[in-house]
């Protein structure tokens, strides 16, 4: 067998391919199967992703293959994922600052004091999630909230499974109209596809599909309040939380920043964030402070917040991006991007929200930019659909984008890969109606387009 040495070779029908696809189909059945074998998500996607590269790399050495395109390919991937592992990384450390500073468990009582039932608290948490993911991103918004639905009533799983199901299509419905809120919609922005106010035209779209599966939950909510004593004492923010919000939303800021007017990644922005607040927390740590009752406060340590991240959520995001990285090395995810040209873009790209949903939607439309497929005379209309696809399509599986995730690890065995199924066709439903608005928008119309 002959290769060209130093470039790109299809290894799908060779050995190391097809044991490669059987390793990822066999891990991908361990997660989702999580909640029947007990085997978190994190240790199956970190086996797949981390031994597809070492068979590729035995393959070159066994057959005297030149390792500079698998060397330059890993660097490359190493970067990607890099730059979503810091960005969690951070944004997990702030939310687990803000837990310790009682930030949720204040808002809990606020909301829950009120009265709301949870009816008003399900459409509450996901009005929140459409418009905040836009500007915080959909993972950041998704973890927020999710937090917030434990802190109401973390026993009540008829509700908390159905509102974090909200939480995460309203996040990904909210991150589709921005340019960065979501990775897809920022990949899609940077190659130069669409404008900053092309995403805007996909508002319509977004939240119509959002709303029409958010009634379809609601009918699952008991119609019952979250438990909720006279007598409870008020909560409130702990000294510091206030500041500390501050300097997530500055963290948010320097991510935007550093990747929109210093050309730098997100991920640097962010870290820049978690060198301030070590600062802010070294500055408390100095000072002696006492709670309303006169109590001495516990000392404030950011590495205490660190410990308690959901690290098996980091790791599946590293094991899933390395295992489709590998797949797209060795050549797989290259198939479907020959479909544009024998079934039309608008089928594909409809295609790629059902692929995204299973593979991840950030090395999916990774795939596609890079094989940058012909769109047809609509090109413009057909990025825009498949950025709303991609972003939108993730919510049909829980693990299918960052935001269903970041909720699996923060609502461990309760938001499930099982539970998300049960009402996966409410998001099905969502799913098609947002198209239907895109084509009626952008093709019969022409508004956007």
């Amino acid at each position: 067998m002959t290769h060209e040495v130093g470039t790109a070779i299809d290894l799908t029908t060779t050995w190391v391919g097809i044991v490669s696809l059987a390793i990822f189909v066999v891990a991908y059945y361990f997660i989702a199967t999580e909640d029947k074998y007990h085997i978190n998500k994190a240790k199956p996607a970190l086996f797949a992703g981390t031994i597809i590269f070492m068979l590729i790399g035995a393959y070159y050495a066994i057959n005297g293959l030149d390792g500079k395109h698998l060397h330059a390919e890993m660097e490359i991937l190493i970067v990607e994922i890099a730059g979503i592992f810091f960005f969690l990384f951070v944004a997990m450390t702030y939310i687990e600052a803000m837990i310790d500073r009682n930030v949720f468990s204040a808002l809990r009582y606020r909301l829950v004091s009120k009265g709301y039932n949870y009816k008003k608290l399900f459409w509450i948490t996901g009005i929140l999630a459409f418009f905040i993911s836009p500007i915080a991103d959909n993972l950041t918004t998704a973890l927020i909230l999710s937090t917030v639905l434990i802190t109401i009533d973390k026993d009540n799983r008829a509700f908390i499974v159905p509102a974090a199901v909200n939480i995460v299509v309203a996040a990904n419905a909210g991150g589709a109209w921005s340019p960065f809120g979501d990775i897809t919609t920022l990949m899609v922005w940077v190659d130069g596809k669409g404008s900053f106010v092309d995403f805007l035209y996909l508002f319509p779209a977004s939240i119509v599909g959002w709303f029409v599966t958010a009634i379809l939950l609601s009918r699952f909510i008991p119609n019952d309040k979250p438990p909720f004593s006279d007598d409870e004492k008020p909560v409130a923010i702990s000294a510091g939380g206030k500041v500390i919000m501050g300097l997530f939303a500055f963290t948010i800021a320097s991510a935007v920043t550093s990747h929109q007017v210093l050309h730098l990644p997100a991920m640097w922005g962010m870290m820049f964030g978690l060198a301030i607040l070590k600062l802010y927390i070294y500055k408390m740590s100095k000072e002696t402070r006492y709670d309303s009752d006169g109590v001495e406060c516990k000392e404030v340590n950011v590495f205490g917040f660190i410990s308690k991240i959901e690290n098996d959520t980091l790791l599946f995001f590293f094991g899933i991006l390395a295992a489709v990285g590998g797949l797209h090395f060795l050549g797989f995810l290259e198939y479907f991007t020959a479909l544009y040209a024998q079934f039309g873009a608008t089928t594909v790209n409809i295609g790629v929200g059902f692929l995204s949903a299973i593979v991840d939607n950030v090395p999916v439309m990774s795939a596609v930019l890079k094989s940058s497929p012909d769109m047809g005379v609509d090109a413009h209309a057909q990025w825009m659909l498949v950025t709303l696809t991609a972003g939108v399509g993730g919510s049909l599986i829980s693990f299918g984008s960052a935001a269903g995730v970041g909720v699996m690890g923060k609502l461990h065995g309760i938001y499930t890969f099982a539970s998300h199924m049960k009402l996966a066709w409410t998001v099905l439903i969502g799913y098609i109606v947002s198209v239907a608005i895109w084509y009626v928008q952008f093709m019969i119309f022409g508004f956007g387009a």
